[in-house]
């Protein structure tokens, strides 16, 4: 942990809030979402299409909106639109605790689903720009402070929503609330290089740019996969355990050990990981690798299928907690082989213009695959349950993780996972 201090110490003070303001950010959504649909359905009394229907508002409107979230980050400047959305969000988590009509609960969803689309986009490019050369090494720093907030996060919640539900949100509107403040009097301004340039310009053909960048188009659908598999933690592995160790503590115990080994491997060892695939590798073999390690996450699952399932006892525990834990893990380290050199891709296919509304594109893009993902999972999921075939979701997922990492390993031999030449990157044009 000291080394990954002295990491953080060495950039600029810029980069340096930003990576607290990203885990600060994790754990006041954390500590709230998780929760949140147990008091629409419970306290609320809504019923389960309406709690349906806010959570998938919110997530909508995120996802929906992260190209415009991008595109105002670069036209505006980056530390406005981190403003924006942090406030935004504040106003959200406050009333989601406060109201108990469905059209202000729609609303508030919606302005916290909004508000991410605003600031994520934003922090990212802001990072890439002022990290500068070491974009790679500040990333994986990124992404310990964001796997700490997933981690610790929850736990808080848990404790304040024991006391009520409405503490939690106002807690968190709290935190986002002075961080807030925080932001506005310590984040220095930076704007994108290419502000000036665009003087004139029209977004439609600035987006008509993005869209004529094949690589990147490319790339992002190749990576769609990475996050369906990381996913997977929260959906398939947990409905795995407690498919075998039952709804009681056991299987509850068992499904926080998954999250805890994520989020804790992240913490401890992304640096090193990072380190180590930098110096040995460039990065669309480490995009490879990063992918190839999520694909065979899923083994372990899929050769428990083959071994019969105990009536009982430690046997049954096992074959419960272990290979979804394992899986939980290797997904945990593919990701942190991938996800700097993923984040300093999409600077790179960009040429460095529009960053943020490259950002922006790839989070849609992939916001909407988790969600065809997730669906085709879960009937996966389904299909196997009832046609007794527990090896269908497993081998699905492998067979995804296979042609990702395939698609990804074709994009790097060709060369189109590097940066374009000045020439060729793409340009809008004013209409």
């Amino acid at each position: 942990m000291k080394g990954t201090i002295s990491q953080v110490r060495s950039y600029d003070r810029s980069v340096q809030l930003l990576m607290v303001n990203q885990f600060t950010i994790n754990l006041g959504f954390y500590m709230l979402m998780p929760y949140l649909a147990a008091h629409l359905a419970g306290p609320l009394g809504l019923a389960g299409w309406l709690v349906g229907l806010i959570l998938g508002v919110r997530n909508f409107s995120q996802q929906g909106m992260f190209l415009v979230g991008g595109t105002l980050a670069d036209r505006l400047g980056y530390k406005p639109m981190i403003i924006a959305g942090l406030v935004l969000r504040t106003v959200g988590f406050a009333t989601l605790g406060l109201v108990d009509s469905v059209p202000a609960l729609i609303a508030a969803s919606a302005a916290t689903g909004l508000a991410g689309a605003l600031f994520n986009p934003a922090t990212r490019a802001y990072l890439a720009a002022d990290a500068g050369e070491r974009r790679v090494e500040a990333f994986a720093l990124f992404n310990v402070f964001y796997q700490a907030g997933i981690l610790l996060g929850p736990l808080v919640g848990m404790v304040l929503t024991g006391v009520d539900f409405r503490v939690t949100c106002l807690v968190a509107a709290g935190i986002f609330a002075v961080l807030s403040v925080v932001q506005i009097r310590a984040l220095p301004a930076r704007r994108a290089k290419e502000t000036k340039e665009k003087e004139g310009q029209s977004v439609l053909a600035e987006w008509r740019g993005i869209l004529a960048n094949r690589p990147f188009l490319l790339f992002s659908v190749a990576m769609i996969g990475s996050y369906v598999m990381s996913f997977q933690v929260y959906l398939a592995l947990p409905l795995e355990v407690r498919r075998l160790g039952g709804e009681g503590t056991f299987g509850t115990a068992a499904v926080a050990v998954l999250f805890a080994v994520s989020g804790l491997s992240t913490i401890l060892f992304q640096t090193r990981v990072t380190a180590w695939c930098k110096a040995r590798m460039e990065p669309g073999r480490a995009l490879t690798w990063g992918l190839l390690t999520m694909g065979v996450a899923f083994v372990p699952l899929l050769a428990s299928t083959a071994v019969p399932v105990p009536s009982g006892g430690i046997g049954l525990w096992l074959l419960a907690a272990v290979p979804p834990t394992l899986a939980a893990l290797l997904l945990a380290v593919g990701t942190m082989i991938a996800y700097p050199f993923e984040m300093d891709t999409i600077v790179r296919l960009s040429g460095n213009r529009l960053v943020a509304t490259h950002y922006g594109l790839y989070n849609t893009i992939c916001g909407v695959g988790i969600t065809l993902g997730n669906l085709l999972t879960g009937a996966a999921l389904d299909a196997a349950r009832k046609a007794g075939l527990s090896a269908l979701p497993w081998l699905a997922l492998t067979a995804l993780g296979l042609a990702c990492t395939s698609a990804l390993y074709g994009l790097h031999r060709t060369g189109r996972l590097a940066e374009p030449p000045a020439e060729a990157r793409p340009q809008s044009v004013t209409v």
